[in-house]
């Protein structure tokens, strides 16, 4: 008997003692990610299953109607666009000002559509539309540096050493995204994200680097027609299924989802979606002539087709210098479109089934330094929720009066994370297996907050 012969003879035996296994320990019946793991199926049974069906039972246990019914709170949202403050946005020159106090300094506070709170006078387009968000004064952690403070807000996690943690975004690829769609689940723009760690890559973040122009590489190359395109492509398949044969990778098949995707997208009609010059020009200028406003649009414009979570990043919040021209600067850019995107949202019946999600890795130090700027500080700083399911013309949580630790209704990360778990129809409670059998679930020990929930 010839290698091959022999090597097929050895795993078609494989694969029979595995299905005899779930016969005999489960009745036929399939058996939940935990059991699979824990009753010692076979490596080669799970690649032969196929990591795409492997998948799809792990993460069916995390969409759960008796989790949102019996929490009173089904969930509304079906998307999620994250604005992302990279470098920490100074919580006393934004959502939590303290004109008076000798931490406060020349920012002054405007009235809003909530009665009795005040927000910056940095802000009045969302002072005007106040009513339509939650703002959460609570904020608190203890990770101080960009990076583990950005890896955290990202994941849930704190970083170590021994596992990566999936993204928000690939936690919600993974679960609400359409594996059929012609456009990826998880879009982020005008920066990388943190991507999907042991979910696959084809649930990490499709980026556009400037939300003006269309995706990259959509045309075929120069002197390449359908026909030979087609070709390269069944060439490709061939030598991929021989390598996924001889060493039983299982990130063969999240590439292949990936370049399979990527192609659909080349040929969808959808794909104008990406183009925000078909809007009229009045919208276009409510967001605002930067990469910014471009980009909050053309999250709206990703959502109304079915994309599932789009994160929109605005960097230079790291103001340890000249923190009140900047950050002013900064609110600027950031207003209008935030407010626009609500309202937009709102005209196309898309704002109840959209959860926003405004925030940055920490605040910034109550201690006005030497060089007029403010210091990192995860102890206290504000995030802001808009849409799907959230409670909204509130504020929870209270700093004192020099804003630098949180009074009352503290909100820690792993709370918030289940919160927004909880938003979108995931039990934040749910665990699933590594590859190296790990269990880890969306957060760790997070509850969501009731008083943020409609």
């Amino acid at each position: 008997m010839s290698h091959n012969e022999n090597h097929s003879h050895e795993q078609h035996e494989i694969e029979e003692q595995a299905e005899a296994k779930v016969h005999a320990e489960f009745g036929g019946v399939c058996p939940g990610p935990v059991d699979l793991f824990a009753n010692n199926m076979t490596r080669r049974g799970v690649i032969k299953a196929g990591m795409g069906g492997i998948m799809g039972m792990l993460f069916s246990q995390f969409l759960n109607p008796e989790f949102a019914i019996a929490s009173g709170n089904p969930a509304k949202a079906k998307s999620v666009i994250l604005l992302f403050m990279n470098g920490g946005p100074s919580h006393l020159e934004t959502f939590d000002p303290k004109p008076g106090a000798a931490t406060g300094g020349p920012t002054k506070a405007i009235k809003t559509r909530i009665p009795g709170v005040e927000i910056s006078e940095n802000l009045p387009a969302l002072a005007d539309v106040a009513d339509q968000l939650a703002i959460i004064r609570g904020m608190t952690s203890k990770e101080g540096s960009h990076e583990r403070a950005q890896y955290l807000l990202h994941t849930g996690y704190a970083p170590t050493g021994s596992v990566g943690h999936p993204s928000m975004g690939a936690w919600v690829s993974s679960q609400l995204g359409d594996p059929k769609s012609d456009l990826p689940s998880f879009v982020s723009i005008s920066g990388p994200s943190i991507g999907a760690a042991f979910l696959g890559v084809q649930h990490g973040p499709f980026v556009i680097q400037n939300p003006g122009q269309p995706p990259q590489n959509i045309a075929y190359p120069r002197n390449i027609n359908a026909e030979r395109f087609e070709m390269r492509q069944s060439a490709l398949e061939m030598l991929e299924s021989q390598f996924a044969a001889e060493t039983g990778d299982i990130k063969v098949k999240g590439r292949r989802d990936v370049y399979k995707k990527a192609v659909n997208m080349m040929h969808s009609p959808r794909l104008k979606a990406f183009d925000v010059s078909d809007e009229p020009e009045a919208v276009k200028q409510a967001y605002g002539a930067t990469n910014f406003g471009r980009g909050c649009l053309l999250a709206r414009r990703l959502v109304e087709q079915g994309v599932k979570f789009v994160e929109v990043v605005l960097g230079g919040w790291d103001t340890h210098a000249d923190n009140f021209n900047r950050v002013g600067k900064l609110c600027q850019t950031f207003d209008a479109p935030f407010a626009t995107l609500i309202k937009d949202l709102k005209d196309r019946n898309l704002l109840d089934s959209t959860l926003i999600i405004w925030m940055g890795e920490f605040g910034r130090t109550p201690k006005i330094n030497g060089n007029e700027g403010r210091d990192h500080y995860p102890r206290a700083w504000n995030a802001v929720l808009a849409g799907g399911g959230v409670r909204t013309g509130i504020v929870h949580g209270t700093t004192d009066e020099e804003g630098g630790k949180v009074v009352d209704k503290q909100v820690i990360v792993p709370d918030f994370f289940a919160t927004i778990a909880t938003l979108i129809g995931i039990d934040p409670a749910t665990t699933m297996m590594t590859p190296v059998g790990r269990p880890i679930s969306i957060t760790e020990k997070g509850k969501p907050v009731r008083e943020l929930i409609a």
